[in-house]
């Protein structure tokens, strides 16, 4: 059972990427990053930082299984994204995972086995255009920069809200931006499909100088597969100095 949830975390924590198709124009702002998109300006204000340590309790529910875990996630910005997944039930540590911009490793202590792979090998259960940046946005909230590399976004403001409204390639996707120019909403659906992935982020708090939501739900539907997973951190550290342990016992069977 828990292969499949080890791969289920990874599949509800991941988004759809897109290729590199640069039309966007990023100027320098004082409060985040100013994109130019023909006459339309928008602000964006991802974080800006050098590790991530954080420790965040989960619901996760895969078609009508329910599983509260406990994930500890550590961050080593465009190198290294380590997962430590806690039942919390028994309070045993179940899984580990590591996963770098050219693989992913994944222990599964409750079966003593250990794979390796590819980093594509997450494109089994997301898609092929999932990249290890795409994944590090989702984690932190940010908004991802190659999706906004379109020619085909709509810019709508409010007061209090923006709207980044898009299509790049075969994904039309919609920001919805609060007053801090942080994303409260994500939505991801494939153009003539029915495939869909939502993430909503709430409870904003600033944490060593950095806008971070402690609450965050995400729901993913592919054909007949529903995913939902509810994440509420009670801890998040940036830019200190983390440790990302991981290694392989002897008596462990590796799976091809």
């Amino acid at each position: 059972m828990w292969n499949k949830y080890v791969l289920l975390l990874m599949a509800v924590l991941l988004v759809w990427g897109c290729g590199s198709k640069k039309k966007a124009t990023r100027i320098q702002g004082g409060q985040g990053e100013v994109y130019m998109n023909g006459a339309d300006a928008y602000l964006i204000n991802n974080l800006d930082f050098r590790t991530f340590s954080g420790k965040a309790k989960a619901k996760v529910e895969f078609d009508n299984e329910k599983q509260d875990v406990t994930l500890h996630i550590r961050i080593l910005r465009d190198r290294e994204i380590w997962i430590s997944v806690t039942a919390t039930l028994i309070n045993f540590e179940v899984a580990r995972v590591r996963i770098t911009p050219d693989s992913i490793q994944i222990l599964n202590k409750m079966r003593s086995e250990y794979i390796g792979k590819r980093f594509d090998y997450i494109h089994l259960y997301t898609g092929t255009g999932v990249s290890f940046f795409t994944l590090q946005d989702l984690f932190m909230a940010n908004v991802s920069q190659s999706l906004l590399r379109t020619d085909r976004v709509t810019v709508a403001s409010a007061v209090d809200e923006v709207q980044l409204v898009g299509v790049r390639d075969d994904l039309s996707f919609q920001y919805s931006l609060n007053e801090k120019n942080r994303p409260k909403v994500f939505r991801l659906n494939a153009v003539g499909g029915s495939d869909y992935l939502e993430s909503f982020y709430s409870n904003f708090v600033i944490l060593g100088g950095y806008n971070f939501p402690q609450n965050q739900q995400i729901r993913i539907g592919a054909g007949e597969m529903n995913i939902s997973a509810i994440l509420n951190y009670s801890k998040a550290d940036f830019n200190q100095d983390i440790e990302m342990p991981f290694a392989v016992p002897g008596k462990y069977k590796v799976i091809e």
